[in-house]
């Protein structure tokens, strides 16, 4: 007993206050769990609804669709820990209500007090974690800009109504606390209450089936929800639902169940020494419900960040692959109705800038219609396909022509064309389903057989067809200058000069009138053949608004600009130092929600080994009087801890994994280069934000030693 003299106490008031104080440190845990998932919430809905995300990321875009669904599995996550620093504070104050109670205090008497503790704490802590998410988003964001990538697209501008977000969070967490209180108030034997914080909460065991059956449930949810609306349109033909991503519902049961079964019976077998591990094994159990709860969301945490950081090596590789794997240094098409730079202009401009210049190609195309099959919205939100002999547009080259470009010696007979792609044959919108060609001036139509294709990177994306030198002379009989376009194709001689491409740039850019600044919903065949997007030429009225299908002239630099204008030119030195620049509000947004997702993984651990130490302390004590040796002690607390953040690492990365390499692979049903090794980049992070958690793990176990009183900080720690 402290040696101070104490002073009596009087009144209930006192007594209550006295009770209080000792119960402080809960108290300030479940404040500070508050606090932070407050703090992360803003910060993130700060973020995801700011205009500089917004107008960067495309609306039903895949990169916008996995911004939301990380932002739900983070909600998700912060919603479950409140609620589970929630009920701990109550597990605790169960003891104050329940000794008060012992005293005469009737449940009317300390109700008020109660919801008035619990309202302060929960209103403090989110009024504190709110005000706090915008100067971490700020201080994170500004963080990128100077130490990673800085541009005008990088200026952060928030959207204020991100806090109806933070405000709903609030509401729930404040509703769930007083329930929770509510519910410990109806209590009715004292005895109970007061030995509350001492009551196991063990889960039911299954068996040992629990795990590989968990197992088979992940596999099947997640293919069940990644291909379930595919399914659902070829048999149905309408589009999903929302509801249809229920379908993955599977998954999450069987991540429940695998954290069940490794709470309860773990993965190796005890038949040997069924005595090992016992103490821990013991303790795991009788607070298996926390613990299961508290790695299931741990887990999906550690998933979501993985999730949103893999998609930096991905799309880094994929562009610098992309560009490294093009013939030219340098390439650009315009339709004939423009006046871009001459050669000679194009000379000298590189003379100025001491740079030289080889291989040089100029040649033609043309800008045929294609036939094609469309999907047809129907009024009752079914959609059919239905087959135009004018369909879209396709850029045509003559086989010399083509020869001359690659120095490939490619023939053909009349009637027959190749499609290029890539070497991977994974481009996006070839025409080797095409079987008419149609000249838009004069409508004449060219019956063709596609041969098959022909490789050449720099032309994969344009939609190219190779044809027959006379059918090409044939087709291009009184085709309009609108509806035929030149090429320009060269090498840098020696070293690249990055000031003579950033002024050809601006110079191919400031050339094109306005009515040329458009993106890839702009197609000019379908633009002729619906009167401007106004008729039902295509079955139903066939909309592009001028917004929805232009770039902005006035910001050449933008990521919406560089990656959707029609006639952007291909400049390798560009496109390798810009890269940051132009996708750094992408690749940083991802960056900031793997921060996010990841750094409440690792609170949300650190605060389950803190209630290890709060609720075992009594029983490491009673070990230490029966004389355990502090690194036996030692090894027991890790073997406690260790499961909190090995198991979420280890079961949250390995689905982001699996479920990266299914996305890779369904795309189109190989594994390109490019893909290979992005993927091996995503395992290097992988690694690296292993050696993150483990290293926040040694960090607590040392905090929980000493909290204890194990041993002095300086003692190793066996392993």
């Amino acid at each position: 007993m402290d040696n101070r003299k104490r002073r009596s106490i009087k009144t209930m008031a006192e007594l209550e206050s006295r009770l209080r104080r000792t119960n402080q440190k809960q108290a300030a845990l479940y404040l500070f769990c508050n606090f932070i998932s407050l703090m992360l919430m803003t910060a993130y809905s700060g973020l995801m609804f700011s205009p500089t995300v917004q107008d960067i990321f495309p609306p039903g875009g895949d990169s916008r669709k996995q911004l939301y669904a990380i932002f739900v599995l983070a909600l998700f996550g912060c919603v479950i820990f409140t609620i589970y620093a929630a009920s701990l504070f109550f597990r605790k104050k169960s003891r104050q209500l329940g000794i008060l109670m012992a005293l005469g205090a009737s449940r009317k008497t300390l109700a008020p007090g109660l919801f008035r503790e619990v309202l302060l704490l929960s209103g403090s802590s989110a009024v504190l974690g709110t005000l706090a998410g915008f100067p971490f988003l700020f201080l994170l964001w500004t963080a990128f800009r100077i130490f990673i990538v800085n541009s005008e697209e990088m200026v952060l501008n928030v959207d204020f109504r991100c806090l109806w977000v933070s405000a709903g969070f609030t509401a729930l967490v404040v509703i769930c606390a007083c329930v929770l209180a509510f519910l410990y108030m109806k209590r009715t034997n004292i005895l109970d209450v007061i030995q509350e914080e001492h009551q196991n909460e063990p889960v039911k065991e299954l068996g040992r089936w629990c795990g590989p059956v968990g197992i088979i449930l992940i596999l099947a949810g997640a293919v069940a929800g990644y291909e379930g609306s595919t399914v659902y349109m070829n048999l149905f033909h309408r589009y999903p639902s929302p509801l249809l991503n229920l379908l993955y519902a599977p998954a999450f049961a069987g991540l429940y169940m695998v954290m069940l079964h490794t709470v309860v019976n773990g993965w190796t077998s005890r038949r040997k020494n069924p005595w090992k591990n016992i103490i821990a094994r013991s303790m795991m159990k009788f607070q298996g419900k926390q613990t299961v709860n508290s790695l299931l969301v741990t887990t999906v945490l550690v998933a979501g960040g993985c999730f949103g950081i893999f998609y930096l090596p991905m799309l880094h590789t994929g562009l610098s692959m992309g560009s490294e794997s093009r013939a030219y240094d340098y390439s650009w098409f315009w339709p004939s109705d423009q006046t871009l730079p001459s050669e000679e202009e194009i000379y000298s401009l590189a003379e100025k800038h001491d740079f030289q210049i080889k291989d040089w190609v100029q040649c033609s195309y043309l800008s045929l219609a294609r036939d094609s099959n469309m999907q047809i919205l129907n009024p009752d939100n079914t959609f059919t396909y239905e087959h135009f002999p004018i369909g879209a547009e396709c850029h045509a080259l003559s086989e010399s022509t083509y020869n001359q470009i690659t120095g490939q010696n490619i023939s053909l007979e009349p009637g027959f064309f190749y499609a290029v792609t890539n070497e991977e044959e994974t481009a996006y919108d070839t025409v080797e389903n095409a079987t008419l060609f149609t000249n838009m001036t004069t409508r004449e139509e060219l019956p063709v057989s596609c041969k098959g294709f022909v490789h050449f990177e720099d032309m994969a994306a344009y939609g190219t067809a190779v044809l027959d030198d006379s059918d090409y002379e044939k087709i291009s009989q009184g085709l309009a200058p609108e509806w035929t376009g030149s090429m320009i194709w060269f090498n840098s001689e020696g070293k690249d000069s990055y000031a003579f491409a950033q002024e050809l740039f601006v110079k191919i850019v400031n050339s094109y009138d306005d009515q040329h600044f458009t993106n890839g919903s702009y197609d000019p065949v379908q633009y002729v053949m619906t009167e401007g997007y106004t008729n039902n030429y295509y079955g139903s009225t066939y909309t592009v608004s001028p917004e929805e299908r232009q770039v902005d002239r006035t910001n050449i630099n933008s990521s919406d600009f560089r990656m959707y204008w029609n006639y952007i030119p291909q400049f390798r030195i560009m496109d390798a130092q810009d890269q940051l620049k132009t996708f750094g509000v992408f690749m940083m947004t991802f960056l900031f929600i793997a921060i996010i997702c990841i750094t409440a993984a690792l609170v949300i651990a650190y605060t389950r080994c803190q209630t290890i130490a709060l609720n075992n302390a009594y029983v490491f004590s009673d070990l230490m009087r029966l004389g355990a040796s502090p690194s036996f002690l030692g090894r027991e607390l890790q073997r406690q801890a260790g499961p909190v953040f090995k198991i979420p690492a280890i079961s949250g990365m390995s689905l982001m994994i699996l479920l990266y390499f299914m996305i890779l692979l369904a795309n189109d049903g190989l594994l390109t280069k490019s893909e290979i090794l992005g993927f091996a980049m995503c395992l290097e992070v992988a690694a690296v934000i292993a050696l993150i958690i483990y290293a926040v793990f040694r960090r607590t176990l040392r905090s929980l030693r000493k909290q204890l009183g194990i041993c002095s900080s300086e003692q190793k720690i066996s392993r």
